[in-house]
C-alpha cells in the first residue's frame, strides 16, 4: 500500500478530501459571511477581503465600480477588494462625455 495510485496518464492521484464533519455548514455563505474561497459562498457571491478577513461580497453588475489591477499581485494588497465583474462583463475604464482629463473610474461593461 505504500505506492501511490497512478491515473491512465501516469500522474500521481491526489488523496480524496475527507468528507467535511456534521458540524460544519453545508449550505453557502450570503452576504456578509465569513469565507476563505468563493466556493464557500452562494451563487453570485465571491471571497473578498474586508480588513483582515474574507466575507461574501456581491459579484458586480453591469455599471458597477470595479478595480482594474496594473499589476499581478496587487489585489492581495487590498483591504476591501471588490468581486470580479460578472459573466459577459468587463472591468473597462468608464466611458465620458466630458473633459479628457474626466474620471479614471473603471465599470463593469459588455464585451
Amino acid at each position: 500500500h505504500g505506492a501511490a495510485e497512478l491515473d491512465e496518464i501516469g500522474t500521481e492521484v491526489l488523496p480524496r478530501r475527507t468528507p467535511a464533519p456534521a458540524w460544519l455548514p453545508t449550505a453557502k455563505g450570503e452576504e456578509g459571511d465569513f469565507c476563505l474561497r468563493s466556493s464557500d459562498c452562494a451563487a453570485g457571491l465571491c471571497c473578498a477581503r474586508h480588513f483582515w478577513s474574507k466575507i461574501c461580497k456581491p459579484v458586480l453588475r453591469e455599471g458597477q465600480v470595479c478595480t482594474r489591477h496594473r499589476r499581478k499581485g496587487t489585489h492581495s494588497l487590498e483591504i476591501f477588494q471588490r468581486c470580479q465583474c460578472a459573466e459577459g462583463l468587463a472591468c473597462r475604464l468608464q466611458r465620458e462625455h466630458g473633459p479628457t482629463d474626466a474620471s479614471r473610474l473603471h465599470t463593469c461593461q459588455r464585451h
